[in-house]
């Protein structure tokens, strides 16, 4: 083969080289965009036919509220023996004759650690309604009595009992609630208000338990 074709041959070799490589660099900086999303990552966007959002990633963007929890406690020191004021907060039925918004406590009678409970009350101008179904946790006696909601509105709680004599103990009393949508637009002023009922009904509490 003469010097002049071998130098040909050579020239279009480089030449189909040059244009393969410039095809592909073409290809990768029209198909491909990098956008950068920090100091050490790339995101690569694939170019799409549509603007059309998918219906499935549409269902991800709702948004689902989460309800908010709060918390009481009110203690009480009491005039009676902590084996006395155990007793009378163990009788759950008699509840509402001293706690002012409980209305009715019903204990099932083929299951005695569960009870039926609705709440009456008129506040921040309106009528509120609640009821739940509870069961009442293994207690601790003359300590503790702990419960919550298996139903209903969502709630849990627990007395403690403190002996401070031997006539006389301290009531410490918890309860966790999920402040229902009804009364969510006054959520700040729900815990407050509801301490002060808590605090009031261990009052009346301790006047109930001497005649107990």
């Amino acid at each position: 083969m003469s010097s002049t074709a071998t130098a040909a041959i050579v020239s279009s070799f480089s030449t189909t080289t040059a244009l393969s490589r410039t095809a592909r660099t073409n290809f990768t900086s029209r198909s491909f965009l990098a956008t950068p999303l920090s100091s050490n990552h790339l995101f690569f966007k694939l170019p799409h036919t549509s603007p059309k959002r998918s219906p499935t990633l549409r269902r991800f963007n709702r948004f689902s509220p989460v309800m908010e929890w709060q918390d009481c406690t009110v203690k009480k020191e009491v005039d009676v023996p902590v084996s006395v004021a155990f007793a009378c907060y163990s009788d759950r039925e008699a509840i509402p004759e001293w706690m002012p918004f409980i209305s009715t406590v019903k204990i099932l009678p083929d299951k005695p650690d569960l009870s039926r409970w609705s709440l009456k009350y008129q506040a921040f101008g309106q009528d509120i309604e609640f009821s739940w179904l509870a069961r009442n946790m293994q207690p601790i006696p003359n300590q503790k009595i702990h419960w919550r909601s298996l139903e209903g509105l969502p709630n849990r709680g627990a007395v403690r009992f403190f002996p401070k004599g031997p006539s006389s103990c301290l009531i410490e009393l918890t309860v966790s609630y999920e402040v229902p949508q009804l009364l969510a637009p006054v959520a700040s002023a729900l815990r407050p208000f509801l301490e002060g009922l808590l605090q009031r009904g261990l009052e009346r509490f301790a006047k109930f338990a001497k005649s107990y």
